[in-house]
């Protein structure tokens, strides 16, 4: 996969996957939108731990929910944002942020505007036969994290810990991100919407 290149070495490298805001018709709540702000302060709380800061780099999939509070924690601290998205940006829009009630097509615009966005057909080329745009997109996010060294990188998880709607969610990337570093913060949304 294409290294992506900074100008500096963070001191931390902090890599997100969480679930994204319910649609209207989810039939299981798994991340209401009325939890949207006690998932922000779980992430801000989260990165005050870790020591996050100005020039750290932070990665995420710019999706409503998850992805997009831990994108705003991050610029709010000066952090260098870059957002992997798996299918072209309309694609990705109608998918993983549209769907949602509220202002996320805003709030994604205005992540964006302050981020590199990284766009998987453009850089990665097609789907290989069998290949998950998903799976794919937790990689090359995890490659693109991991590229400062395992020592560096934190992986923070909004998860319910339980199997998600299809392949490549958060468990997936917990399960991958584990295999390169320890420092792995879940915020488990069964402890968090109590």
């Amino acid at each position: 996969m294409p290294e992506v290149q900074m100008d500096h070495s963070p001191k931390n490298v902090l890599l997100f996957s969480g679930h994204m805001i319910d649609a209207p018709d989810r039939k299981t709540p798994r991340f209401p939108a009325d939890m949207a702000r006690t998932a922000a302060a779980a992430i801000a709380q989260t990165l005050d731990e870790i020591g996050a800061t100005r020039g750290d780099l932070s990665i995420s999939g710019g999706a409503c929910g998850g992805d997009l509070l831990f994108d705003e924690a991050c610029i709010a601290r000066g952090m260098v944002l870059e957002l992997y998205i798996p299918f072209d940006e309309a694609t990705f829009l109608a998918n993983s942020v549209d769907f949602a009630d509220g202002d996320w097509r805003d709030r994604y615009f205005s992540v964006k505007s302050k981020a590199t966005l990284h766009i998987a057909p453009d850089e990665l080329g097609p789907l290989s036969q069998g290949e998950n745009a998903y799976e794919r997109n937790n990689q090359w996010m995890l490659a693109a994290a991991a590229r400062f060294g395992g020592d560096r990188l934190a992986f923070i998880c909004l998860w319910n810990g339980q199997g998600g709607d299809g392949p490549g969610g958060a468990q997936h990337l917990m399960e991958e991100a584990r295999r390169k570093t320890s420092r792995v913060h879940w915020l488990d949304t069964r402890k968090l919407w109590d």
